[in-house]
C-alpha cells in the first residue's frame, strides 16, 4: 500500500532537484564570467563625457570620485550634478577640482524637476553641459580601475552596440546590515543576471555604468523618456533594444560601496529592488523563489522526512545544493581583502531574509527612495505618495 506521504515526498525531491540544478548552473555562469578578461584595443578612442549625479556625502565619496579622475584615457570630461547648493558632496568635488586642474570638470547645481525620478532629473540638468558624443553615466558610490573608460567604450566600436553596461561587486562598510546587503547583490542579484546572460538574455543594464552615444539617447526621446520610471536603467535598455541595437556586458568589473546603517534601511532598499523586479517581470516574479536555493532545498528536505525510503537521496541532494551555495559564497571572495569565512555564519540568515522580503513585495506598491515615499504602478511609473 502506497504511503499517504508519498506525494509530498515526491514534491520534496522535485524541490531538491530544482534547487541543485539552479545552484550548479548559477555557479557555472559566475565562474565562466570570471575567466573573461577586459582587453581594450589601442585604436582611436573617442572623447567621453562622464556624468556623475550626486546626493549627499556618502562614505568614501572622495576615493570613489577620485578613481574616475585618474583614468588612462586621452580626452574626457566629468560633469558632477547636485540639486541642492548646500549638498556636502560639493566640498568633495571642489577638492577634486583643485587636485586635478588639467581635467575638465563641470559642476551643475539645479533644483529643476523633470519627473518623479530625481536622479534622472539631475542628469537632464547635467546633460546640458556635456561636450562629447559618447556619454557614460555612473553612480556616485562606484570605484573603478584606471582602464575603466577604455574598457567600457571599446564595444561601441561596433555600430550594432547601443549600450554598454557593467557588472559590479558590492563592498560593504563595517556592520552586519551592510554585510547582509552586499551578500544580496554579490550572491543573488549579480549571479542571477549572469545566469540569464549565460543563456543568451541581453536585457541587463545597471546604473553603475551606462555607456552610449548621444545620438542613441536622442533617438529614444532623451532622458525625459525615463523621468518617471523606477527602473530607469532597465527602461533605457528596453528602449535601446527597441531601436534594434544590442546591449553589451563589458568584461570589466566595478566596485560599489554598500552602506546600510540599520535594519530598516536594508529592508527598504531590498523591498524597492524586489518591487522593481516585480514590476519588470510580473509573471515570472511568482516563480522567483526557485532561485532561492537553500530555502527551496530545505523545504524539499522537510517534505521528504516522512518517507524513509527517500531519506538517503534527499540528504545527498541537500548536501550537493549546500555545496553549490557555498561555492557561490566563495566565488566573489577570492582575492578579497576580507577574511574568506568572515560572513559564512550570515549565509542562512541572508537567504531566509531574501525570502521574507520577496513575500512582502507582493503586498505593497510603496517604496522609500532618497527619503521620499512613492507608489509604483503596474508600468513601473513612480508617483509621490500623498
Amino acid at each position: 500500500m502506497a504511503s499517504v506521504y508519498l506525494p509530498a515526498a515526491i514534491v520534496g525531491l522535485v524541490c531538491l532537484g530544482v534547487a541543485l540544478i539552479h545552484g550548479l548552473l548559477t555557479l557555472t555562469a559566475v565562474l565562466a564570467w570570471r575567466v573573461r578578461r577586459p582587453n581594450p584595443q589601442l585604436s582611436s578612442r573617442p572623447p567621453v563625457t562622464l556624468l556623475k549625479p550626486l546626493c549627499g556625502a556618502e562614505p568614501n565619496l572622495y576615493q570613489h570620485l577620485k578613481s574616475f579622475c585618474m583614468q588612462d584615457y586621452p580626452e574626457y570630461q566629468i560633469v558632477f550634478g547636485v540639486r541642492d547648493p548646500l549638498d556636502p558632496a560639493l566640498a568633495v568635488v571642489q577638492r577634486l577640482i583643485d587636485e586635478f586642474p588639467a581635467l575638465p570638470i563641470d559642476v551643475v547645481i539645479s533644483p529643476r524637476l523633470h519627473g518623479s525620478n530625481y536622479k534622472i532629473g539631475n542628469l537632464i540638468n547635467m546633460l546640458e553641459q556635456a561636450r562629447h558624443d559618447v556619454l557614460i553615466i555612473a553612480d556616485s558610490d562606484v570605484f573603478v580601475r584606471r582602464d575603466y573608460l577604455a574598457c567600457v567604450t571599446e564595444p561601441l566600436r561596433d555600430p550594432i552596440v547601443g549600450l554598454v553596461t557593467c557588472l559590479y561587486r558590492d563592498v560593504p562598510t563595517p556592520g552586519v546590515w551592510s554585510r547582509l546587503g552586499a551578500m544580496y547583490i554579490n550572491e543573488w542579484y549579480i549571479p542571477s543576471a549572469l545566469l540569464a546572460a549565460f543563456f543568451g538574455h541581453r536585457n541587463y543594464a545597471s546604473g553603475q555604468t551606462l555607456c552610449l552615444r548621444k545620438q542613441t539617447l536622442e533617438a529614444i526621446g532623451g532622458l525625459g523618456a525615463l523621468a518617471d520610471h523606477l527602473a530607469d536603467d532597465y527602461r533605457l535598455g528596453e528602449l535601446i533594444r527597441g531601436l534594434g541595437l544590442r546591449i553589451e556586458l563589458s568584461p570589466t568589473l566595478v566596485w560599489a560601496e554598500h552602506h546600510e546603517p540599520d535594519h530598516d534601511s536594508l529592508l527598504h532598499h531590498e523591498l524597492r529592488w524586489l518591487r522593481t523586479i516585480r514590476t519588470l517581470r510580473p509573471r515570472s516574479f511568482r516563480l522567483i523563489f526557485l532561485s532561492f536555493n537553500l530555502p527551496l532545498a530545505l523545504c524539499g528536505l522537510l517534505l521528504t522526512t516522512a518517507e524513509p525510503a527517500f531519506a538517503a537521496i534527499a540528504w545527498t541532494l541537500f548536501a550537493a545544493t549546500l555545496t553549490a551555495r557555498f561555492g557561490l559564497y566563495i566565488a566573489h571572495r577570492v582575492r578579497d581583502v576580507r577574511p574568506l569565512f568572515s560572513d559564512l555564519w550570515l549565509l542562512p540568515l541572508r537567504d531566509l531574509l531574501l525570502c521574507w522580503v520577496w513575500v512582502r513585495s507582493f503586498f505593497t506598491s510603496r517604496i522609500t527612495w532618497r527619503g521620499g515615499e512613492f507608489d509604483v504602478d503596474a508600468n513601473g511609473i513612480m508617483h509621490r505618495s500623498s
